[in-house]
């Protein structure tokens, strides 16, 4: 006789798992009807949202609110392995109940890991943004900071968003201090690099995923989510330079991005993407074993966003489109050789292509009341947003895994 409920109450615990911790609704949906199928439940019924699961079976309902948080994607990998060794048959229900407990409890990266990602991912993108080694070394003491920062203090004592403007706050203070000193040139570069591990990559992509598979509210939600951290950042990055205004009397003038020549060539931008692609895949919990794809993953899409940008008549609009569908394709194809969730490596290898810079220079421009230069910078991360989506909808629909084609393919059924 089929135990229903504890069937689902395993299936359930499945699915909080993978929306925990960075998985895409679709995938959620797939595996709970993978292990509720498998063990004879047919006629269960899932809804799925950003922030809950609902769900019905013969004799069951359970209900749960699951809050927005970080993301540990080794767990998803965990969980997406075991419900296709599930579907193979390899596992008891008792066990497979076991298995999610033990997933559970899987530890996240150790402190010092995620410190040192941080460090070298801000160094890292703070070369890909045209800084120096100066400004490079600067923004990987600045990523230091602010990670131990998140880390001891954010995620101990304070709310998400408190910890986020706090954040966006620290780092351009330290860049701030290392510029007075005489550490660096560039203080935007410094700056941009300093605050990228805040810019909420996990919650952007999968917003812009859920929305191309028709979970419109799911979607929303996500990006909505993603809209309110890059809020929280510039709002900090914002009171940085009106505090530092105040100190010293003015507002320190930037120039506007800059290519520095020690860092502008070919071999040294793409050795910073794909140290700076593997460093937020250990933010983002991708399992070590992917590190070296995740890295390949942006280095790829970045060297087509320099050809492009450098080489080629197109729009930046344009170019990020092409880079975006590059990354899409090489994620996808990683996807299918290590049989692993396409989430793992376009994460992360889209992240140099998230519009951070535009988030800067919108709250520079306001706090310096050029309001003109904000709406252009804004409106230029926009039209970029929209790119990233684009790419990543268009390659998933040739792909057959897009909205379009799971409407044909239900019409056919």
């Amino acid at each position: 006789m089929t135990n229903t409920p504890r069937i689902l109450d395993i299936t359930y615990e499945a699915g909080a798992i993978l929306l925990e911790n960075g998985a895409e609704i679709s995938r959620v949906e797939e595996t709970m009807h993978r292990i509720a199928d498998h063990f004879g439940v047919e006629d269960e019924s899932f809804f799925v949202l950003s922030n809950g699961i609902m769900m019905t079976g013969k004799g069951f309902a359970r209900t749960k609110f699951i809050p927005i948080k970080g993301a540990s994607l080794d767990k998803v990998v965990a969980v997406n392995q075991l419900s296709r060794e599930v579907a193979e048959g390899k596992w008891t229900l008792e066990e497979v109940g076991d298995r999610l407990k033990q997933i559970r409890a899987m530890k996240p990266k150790r402190a010092w890991e995620q410190i040192l990602a941080s460090a070298v991912g801000s160094a890292a993108f703070c070369i890909l943004f045209g800084g120096g080694f100066a400004d490079c070394l600067a923004s990987f003491v600045a990523g230091l900071v602010l990670w131990s920062f998140m880390l001891f203090v954010g995620s101990r004592h304070l709310s998400r968003i408190v910890s986020t403007v706090t954040g966006g706050l620290l780092s351009p203070l330290v860049c701030f201090g290392l510029y007075r000193l005489g550490l660096g040139c560039h203080l935007s570069n410094m700056i941009i690099g300093a605050i990228i591990p805040l810019i909420p990559g996990i919650a952007f992509t999968n917003g812009i995923r859920d929305m191309a598979n028709e979970d419109y509210l799911a979607g929303t939600t996500r990006l909505l989510d993603a809209m309110l951290t890059f809020f929280c950042i510039a709002f900090g990055v914002a009171l940085a330079f009106m505090l530092d205004g105040n100190i010293f009397g003015a507002i320190l003038a930037l120039d506007p991005l800059v290519a520095d020549p020690q860092t502008s060539g070919f071999i040294v931008q793409l050795i910073a993407a794909f140290l700076g692609t593997m460093a937020f895949a250990v933010l983002f919990g991708v399992p070590r074993k992917y590190y070296l794809d995740a890295g390949l993953c942006g280095t790829l899409g970045w060297l087509l966003y320099l050809i492009l940008t450098r080489y080629s008549a197109f729009s930046p609009v344009e170019v990020m489109f092409c880079a975006t569908a590059l990354v899409t394709m090489v994620a996808l194809a990683q996807s299918t050789a290590r049989k692993c969730p396409i989430t793992v490596f376009l994460i992360s290898g889209i992240f140099p292509l998230v519009p951070g810079a535009g988030i800067f220079w919108t709250s520079y421009n306001i706090v310096s009341n050029q309001l003109p230069d904000a709406l252009h910078t804004g409106f230029a991360a926009l039209k970029a947003t929209v790119a990233i989506a684009f790419g990543i909808l268009v390659i998933m629909e040739l792909n057959g895994k897009g909205p379009v084609r799971r409407w044909i393919e239900k019409k056919k059924k």
